[in-house]
């Protein structure tokens, strides 16, 4: 059961309207890695948890947390295009909601949404489900919001330095600070389920089931060799089951590929002597 209250988690009021940020600001709501996005991601991972109840319990208090988010986005979006659109483009140098129209507005906003949000993205792209990730391992799944967070936080800190008004920049340092907790959250629980189940996604696997001669070599499939200088290169390897071995000229280790004509029906391109075989099966 979710429950509503009426107080947004954290003030979203701007200092004065401002259309054309607006747009800039749909990035963080609907984007790849907007708040839509985590909060989708992490009400799923909760709602299919199959692992101890802690888990889905912390899951699911951030992903209410994100649906929170959603909502003083919306609003500061709303309250950004009061004032939006302009009727009468000789006004423009007379109010400067007016010229932010004119000079970048989301044309959306004011057409299709009446002056509120949208689940897009900045340049005006839908939201989509498959920017999320429930895979049901938790550890595959945790890494993937530790990316998003990562992601979103930037973005946020980008925006912030795309506006004075000290009203959305009070909002985004809100936001900006609970991403911090949310990246140190998954990486706490990153580490605590790497102690518990190895680093290696799925843990689950039988190793006999893989080429595990392979399993630690870097292989340096580019022009140089400053690669060999990271910790990737040598040493024992993360999951601590073995030690990373440089390849500086891999060698191929496959077939060449010879793949056999397709059926007539299909009309592909046979090889030359099957080309003629047919041309004069037809000429018969």
């Amino acid at each position: 059961m979710f429950y509503h209250i009426k107080e947004l988690q954290y003030n979203a009021k701007p200092s004065q309207p401002d259309p054309v940020y607006a747009k800039k600001l749909q990035e963080i709501l609907g984007g790849q890695y907007g708040e839509m996005s985590v909060m989708m991601q992490y009400l799923f991972q909760g709602w299919n948890c199959r692992a101890e109840n802690k888990y889905k319990d912390m899951i699911l208090d951030i992903a209410t947390e994100e649906i929170a988010h959603v909502e003083m986005i919306a609003t500061m979006i709303a309250q950004l295009l009061d004032g939006a659109p302009a009727n009468d483009q000789e006004q423009a140098a007379k109010d400067p909601a007016i010229e932010a129209v004119l000079g970048g507005m989301n044309p959306q906003h004011a057409i299709v949404n009446g002056l509120g949000a949208q689940p897009n993205d900045s340049v005006g792209y839908p939201w989509t489900a498959r920017y999320t990730v429930a895979s049901g391992n938790l550890l595959a799944d945790f890494r993937a919001n530790l990316n998003a967070e990562s992601q979103g936080r930037l973005q946020v800190c980008r925006l912030y330095e795309m506006t004075t008004d000290p009203g959305v920049r009070d909002m985004l340092s809100f936001l900006i600070a609970r991403d911090t907790m949310h990246q140190n959250q998954w990486m706490a629980a990153i580490e605590e389920l790497e102690q518990t189940q190895g680093a290696v996604v799925p843990s689950s696997f039988n190793k006999e089931y893989e080429k595990q001669e392979v399993s630690y070599s870097f292989y340096n499939f580019s022009e140089g060799t400053e690669s060999q200088q990271g910790r990737w290169a040598s040493g024992p390897t993360l999951d601590g089951k073995g030690s990373f071995e440089y390849i500086q000229d891999p060698k191929p280790m496959g077939q060449i590929p010879d793949l056999k004509p397709g059926p007539a029906y299909i009309h592909g391109t046979p090889p030359k002597e099957m080309r003629e075989a047919q041309n004069q099966t037809f000429q018969s």
